[in-house]
């Protein structure tokens, strides 16, 4: 795949991921996930964090009991971890560098969505409290019947709420998790963050740094709504 495979090309409609690539929650999942670990005498298994970017909550819960050999704390950790990650969020809603600015424009022309593993109400409470929540016809999340990322359900159900093919659709996310769902749901997808080892790296058509990046900017000023 190639950048022009994004660069030369104008969605019919744009799904963005919530955590990360539009609100700055890992920072809270992070010290949710700390915060549970202790309220439990558990230490963080090293390199968690990193296997945690992404996953949805329940099953970073049980990932949780599995890694630190407590399998018969997996209701319990899942219920601190999301009641924690809740409270702090509420308390401290940032929006990521560029994200509001970019979904206001695209907003105006074109239907727009979240596809997210967060609960609903999380999500919902944190673009509300940040202002974007009007700008999205859909919220989409994880549920019974809608299989959380990397599974491609949420992406699926999003680009058909929209009204359009999801290869007619850009996904926007920070995750590789959030990544692979796009994908197999047939998304174009751009990665936001440090672009990873190549081979990673090929879940996405283009990364960007941040959704400040310049030349982002000038294609979406040209080509959103085009």
């Amino acid at each position: 795949m190639t950048v022009h495979r994004i660069l030369s090309w104008s969605p019919a409609a744009v799904v963005f991921d919530c955590d990360g690539t539009l609100m700055d929650t890992e920072q809270h999942w992070q010290e949710a996930r700390n915060i549970t670990f202790r309220s439990y005498d558990l230490a963080p298994p090293p390199g968690f964090a990193d296997r945690a970017k992404g996953m949805h909550y329940a099953e970073c819960g049980a990932l949780m009991a599995e890694e630190t050999g407590k399998p018969d704390l997996v209701d319990d950790l899942t219920d601190t971890l999301l009641d924690t990650f809740t409270a702090l969020v509420d308390q401290d809603p940032v929006t990521m560098p560029g994200a509001a600015a970019l979904v206001r424009l695209a907003a105006r022309h074109l239907p727009l969505a979240v596809a997210s593993n967060c609960p609903r109400e999380v999500v919902e409470s944190c673009l509300d409290r940040a202002g974007l929540l009007g700008c999205f016809g859909h919220v989409v999340v994880a549920c019974e019947n809608v299989r959380p990322k990397p599974e491609p359900d949420v992406y699926r159900v999003a680009a058909r709420l929209c009204g359009v093919p999801p290869e007619e659709a850009l996904a926007v996310e920070d995750s590789l998790t959030g990544m692979e769902s796009a994908r197999r749901a047939g998304l174009r997808v751009l990665g936001v963050g440090p672009r990873p080892p190549e081979q990673e790296a090929e879940k996405a058509d283009l990364w960007v740094t941040s959704l400040t990046d310049g030349e982002l900017l000038t294609w979406a000023r040209s080509r959103i709504g085009a």
